[in-house]
């Protein structure tokens, strides 16, 4: 996987590189402010990019904005987000640029490596990834509209593990259910939503996205 990372901390971003490389990543360019990550992305036209939120001159969300631009210039290219604060206004705003091929975690994630990386390669292959503790933010503050009422509180289980990222496997092995039980939940929710049948993985992804973002 070939990778373009913009952190403007000298230590974590050197940490991550020896991180990714070890594991048979190749960083193309690790850069620490928002115009040198799109002028790389450009040039060497990586699978990811690996953005901080905050990034210089003014600390603020020049990665976030850098992040979305690159969405909208580059449709096909992974974003994962790290951030070292719980913002879910952030994560928000990025799913809004795209249903696919994005991700925003807390960097205390970057700690467990396995789990990094897997989530690093899930978003370059174009899956959607976003932090639990986000999830659970972006969800509470959303139980109010009158489509989240009407889901069950096993459904509500059930899109809050989708909108993780979790495979019906994984979904299944974590509520102790069998598959076909999670999928019959994802059926309702989908139907509850008022999404059409069609493309399942596109369902599945605009699901998540209708319930945090209506």
């Amino acid at each position: 996987m070939r990778i373009v990372m913009a952190e403007d901390s000298t230590l974590l971003r050197e940490g991550l590189v020896q991180i990714l490389t070890k594991f048979g990543h190749h960083v193309v360019a690790a850069v620490d402010n928002a115009p040198s990550l799109l002028a790389a992305v450009r040039e060497h036209h990586p699978d990811l990019a690996l953005v901080d939120v905050r990034l210089p001159p003014g600390f603020k969300d020049e990665g976030l904005r850098a992040a979305i631009a690159l969405r909208r210039e580059h449709p096909g290219l992974g974003v994962l987000v790290l951030s070292q604060y719980l913002n879910a206004d952030y994560a928000d705003e990025l799913l809004g640029t795209s249903s696919s091929g994005v991700g925003y975690l807390l960097k205390d994630r970057v700690g467990d490596i396995p789990e990094f990386l897997a989530s690093a390669r899930r978003v370059a292959d174009g899956e959607t990834v976003i932090d639990t503790e986000i999830v659970r933010r972006l969800l509470s503050r959303r139980r109010g509209q009158s489509s989240v009422k009407n889901l069950t509180p096993r459904e509500t289980e059930v899109l809050s593990l989708m909108a993780e990222g979790r495979s019906n496997a994984s979904i299944a092995t974590t509520l102790s259910v069998s598959q076909a039980a999670v999928s019959k939940h994802i059926g309702n929710i989908f139907d509850k939503l008022g999404l059409q049948a069609g493309d399942s993985d596109h369902r599945r992804v605009m699901a998540v996205l209708a319930y945090l973002r209506q």
